[in-house]
């Protein structure tokens, strides 16, 4: 299912030759590879790409989002993304993805093999040793057998940690805000609710979390205060998260028995930076991810995402859209242009300044993964949000929440009327309008409009019409519509009650001008006219 012509990629840093033979083995893709590609030559050329892969080199920013007019995708080879403008990406309708179990194993292994260097000096001994130096009381170190070590951080890195950690028999507590008790009890750790627990009683403390506003400077010159003396600290995920103030007084002080680096706030660091004349620490230029097989395995990983989503709209390991496999876009495909178009009809009838918005399913859909469905149908309503930015299946959660709307997905209790229901409803306090729809076989149709019954086409212009509920109307509406030379293609009609109020929906061949509009609103007994473009 290919879902635009010959995608034309470009690989801009050094991958694994398996991934790039494998994305040139491909007849349906075009390969670019320009290694060390300069700033201008990006620039210059990002119009002709549709996907582009990166290493850490290549800096991905808001001025090549901007000239990137036709780029749908980029892959990161490897764990952070600090060198692609995220924010300007999901604006761009770009999908940012990374490969985040390819250097798994390996950055776990690095962070123990710091846990285990810095627990026997290994980087000092071995220093004095080649030096002429027989210095076995100087080195004297501590066991891991029986520790207690703190991991903040409990994804894939942190999990593999903790089983080498067990195996050396050390008791493990954790702190992971996303963390269930469950999962943490499948892992065999101790789960704490607070950093602050997490690290009063450890011994050995490694640190496996994104930087970010809420987790820079998490291990500070306070919690380092509240630590056991003699703790050590390991940081193998990025610079930033120990404070290297902090961490410098409290190993000066001897609150820090020793710290095991391989990241920095700033890389590389200053050639005078304070943590190298210490006695205690051990430090590595960023080699979590410096093995053959993680090199490898980035590589290849990354060329297949990029390859299946071009291709088939596959979307793994992305930072900002909801993973969406081949057999779910199978699934899930019908949906995402109804969805959208029930958010449109949506926006074009709910109240003014709504502050939150609800996609409930019913029937089999419920039982899909239905995130991207729920964004088809979000964007279909802000489409109409605003003139300065496009809205698009990326940003359109991050736009509803700076207009202040809250966005909701649920699956609907009670028994499915309809063997798939999407029911979308958005309102304020004491105002709120619904729409929902269904498939006809495959067929779209939307069978609710506020709480009346339809079967109404999605598709051209909707002309809906009010009115109490009396004989002839019906007639009234077709002719002044055939005076004005407006044709009806579909029509559908509900009830409240006999002899309340009857509300019709007309399928119109084209746009009625707005003098045709002022024209039913006269019609006696007429009380409502709205038109809904799709």
């Amino acid at each position: 299912m290919t879902w635009m012509a010959k995608p034309k990629i470009l690989v801009a840093d050094p991958i694994s030759e398996i991934g790039i033979e494998e994305l040139k083995a491909d007849p349906r893709l075009e390969v670019d590879v320009r290694i060390g590609i300069k700033p201008d030559e990006l620039l210059a050329s990002a119009h002709e790409y549709n996907g582009i892969i990166v290493r850490s080199q290549t800096k991905i920013t808001a001025e090549v989002f901007a000239k990137a007019t036709q780029l749908k995708a980029v892959g990161r080879a490897g764990v952070g993304v600090d060198n692609i403008d995220v924010p300007a990406a999901t604006t761009a309708g770009v999908v940012v993805m990374n490969t985040p179990g390819g250097n798994t194993i390996s950055t776990a292994e690095h962070a123990f093999t710091l846990m285990v260097s810095l627990a026997r000096h290994i980087p000092q001994a071995h220093a004095s040793v080649i030096n002429g130096r027989w210095e076995r009381k100087k080195f004297e170190g501590v066991e891991l057998n029986g520790k207690t070590l703190a991991i903040l951080g409990m994804g894939r890195i942190g999990g593999e940690f903790a089983k080498r950690a067990q195996a050396f028999n050390m008791r493990v507590v954790a702190y992971d805000p996303y963390l269930s008790a469950q999962r943490a009890q499948t892992l065999r750790v101790e789960l704490k609710e607070t950093v602050e627990e997490a690290v009063a009683e450890a011994d050995f403390i490694t640190v496996h979390m994104p930087l970010t506003k809420e987790t820079k400077g998490m291990l500070n010159a306070t919690r380092m205060a509240s630590m056991k003396p003699g703790v050590r600290l390991i940081n193998c995920a990025r610079g930033g998260l120990i404070d290297e103030t902090a961490l410098l007084e409290a190993l000066e002080s001897g609150k820090v028995a020793g710290a095991a680096l391989d990241v920095f706030e700033v890389e590389p660091p200053a050639a005078d930076h304070p943590l190298f004349k210490q006695p205690n620490v051990v430090l590595t230029p960023h080699l979590g991810a410096s093995t053959a097989e993680a090199q490898e395995n980035v590589g290849i990983e990354v060329a297949r995402q990029i390859r299946d989503y071009l291709l088939d709209g596959a979307v793994v390991n992305a930072v900002n859209m909801p993973n969406i496999d081949p057999k779910t876009m199978e699934q899930v495909g019908p949906f995402l242009a109804f969805a959208e178009s029930l958010g449109r009809v949506l926006s074009q009838l709910a109240p003014s300044q709504p502050d939150v918005i609800r996609v409930n399913y019913a029937g089999k859909i419920a039982d899909l993964d239905t995130a991207l469905i729920s964004r088809a149908a979000l964007k279909g309503f802000l489409e109409r949000a605003s003139s300065e930015e496009t809205v698009n299946f990326l940003n359109a959660p991050s736009m509803a929440e700076r207009k202040g709307l809250r966005f909701t997905e649920s699956r609907l209790a009670e028994a499915a009327e309809f063997a798939d229901l999407i029911e979308i409803s958005v309102g304020r306090e004491g105002e709120r309008t619904t729409v929902a729809g269904t498939f006809f076989g495959k067929s779209p149709r939307i069978v609710k409009i506020a709480n009346r019954r339809m079967e109404i086409v999605p598709e051209g212009w909707l002309l809906l019409l009010e009115n109490k509920d009396r004989p002839g109307m019906v007639g009234a509406y077709g002719t002044l519509l055939g005076q004005h030379g407006v044709n009806i293609a579909h029509m559908s009609l509900s009830r409240d009650i006999k002899d309340g109020t009857a509300l019709v929906v007309l399928n119109l061949d084209g746009q009625p001008a707005e003098t045709v509009l002022a024209d039913l609103r006269a019609l006696p007994d007429v009380t409502s006219v709205r038109l809904v473009g799709l």
